[in-house]
């Protein structure tokens, strides 16, 4: 029987980091099975779910903890044997503005009033192509229960746009 992980790693951007952390899952007979990595203010950070044999968890600790000398910071926590699946529609938000404090947080406010679930989110700051001005853009996968209001939704989203000077597109999937 395999049991499921979810590794969480952190460690400053070299080459050869996903391959250390990678071999480490295979010595213990895991499997790489998903991962969201990226680049993030000169360190490199990651999301994996992993499979390994049920009595190798322990293996597996033991080994993404010897990572610690070599700079990698790394989490290991149990994943649900279910995948969580709702009954609601997916929904899709495209954000792009000037970059200020709080437009995720009105935004998250914004969704969690109406029950919103937020699968993915990606979001990044760039320079604007004429001015030169920082560029707040963000996209977001969500899922919103069949009993919410989409018009209160779509009204709440409005009315961040407007107040925070954002494009705000919401869309289904």
């Amino acid at each position: 029987m395999k049991t499921s992980f979810i590794v969480t790693f952190i460690g400053d951007d070299r080459p050869g980091l996903v391959q250390e952390l990678s071999s480490a899952i295979e010595r213990c007979g895991g499997n790489w099975h998903e991962s969201r990595l990226s680049q993030l203010g000169g360190k490199f950070a990651g999301l994996v779910l992993v499979s390994l044999p049920e009595d190798a968890d322990e293996a597996l600790q033991q080994a993404l903890k010897s990572l610690d000398s070599s700079g990698i910071s790394v989490r290991v926590t149990p994943a649900s044997a279910i995948p969580v699946c709702g009954e609601g529609r997916r929904v899709t938000l495209a954000v792009l503005g000037p970059d200020r404090p709080g437009i995720v947080r009105e935004i998250s406010r914004a969704l969690a009033a109406e029950q919103v679930n937020v699968i993915e989110m990606e979001s990044g700051v760039s320079s604007a192509p004429m001015s030169g001005e920082p560029l707040f853009r963000a996209d977001i996968l969500a899922e919103i229960p069949q009993s919410a209001s989409m018009d209160a939704l779509e009204d709440a989203l409005e009315a961040i746009a407007e107040e925070m000077t954002l494009e705000i597109d919401l869309g289904g999937v």
